[in-house]
């Protein structure tokens, strides 16, 4: 990737992070959202680096209940994959991708359950177009989205470009498994993407 900390925008910087973002938020993982799919070259691994006065630290979602604080930061793994939260009620922020209040899509990705415990976006399904949602940053500016489509993909058509592509301004995604589980293969046959812009 031409920039590690994704701050400037750029046509290689976006293909690097649509890249990583389809191979993480296919979240195709058993139970826990994983990833099995690397991020086939196209973004740096490792840490990113990120502006600490911009990280997100808390993600409010009032109509699901959803008050989560400490919000990690996702990079990607050494293979390529992105990093997924640690437990069932931790959400992450990607941190290649834009900084909420940005220009572009940020992503903000949580489990629906994980080791049988339902996750923070247990309930994401339940989102409607026209709820709120608001970022909290480090430097203390709470950033406020409208929903205004909740969608559920199968995980083969899930739609890179529409869900990660670059975007005139601030915009949210939410991202979750949907779905049935799907026991023989230890995974959830969709995503549920929630999309919102700066109100």
């Amino acid at each position: 990737m031409a920039d590690r900390a994704g701050r400037a925008p750029g046509s290689a910087r976006r293909t690097a992070v649509l890249g990583a973002l389809l191979a993480a938020l296919s979240l195709t993982g058993a139970v826990a959202c994983g990833s099995d799919t690397t991020a086939s070259g196209r973004a740096t691994t490792g840490p990113a680096v990120v502006r600490a006065d911009a990280t997100p630290k808390v993600l409010d979602v009032p109509a699901i209940g959803v008050h989560a604080t400490g919000l990690t930061h996702l990079g990607l793994t050494p293979s390529g994959k992105m990093e997924v939260p640690a437990d069932a009620v931790t959400a992450g922020w990607y941190g290649l991708g834009p900084v909420p209040g940005e220009p572009g899509p940020a992503v903000i990705a949580a489990h629906v359950n994980y080791k049988k415990v339902d996750g923070l976006f247990a309930r994401l399904h339940e989102v409607a177009a026209g709820s709120a949602v608001a970022v909290t940053r480090a430097d203390g500016q709470v950033v406020p989205f409208t929903v205004y489509r909740v969608e559920r993909y199968a995980k083969a058509e899930f739609p890179t470009q529409e869900v990660y592509g670059n975007t005139p301004g601030p915009e949210l995604r939410l991202v979750t498994c949907g779905g049935d589980f799907d026991q023989a293969s230890g995974h959830y046959r969709d995503n549920i993407v929630v999309f919102a812009r700066r109100s």
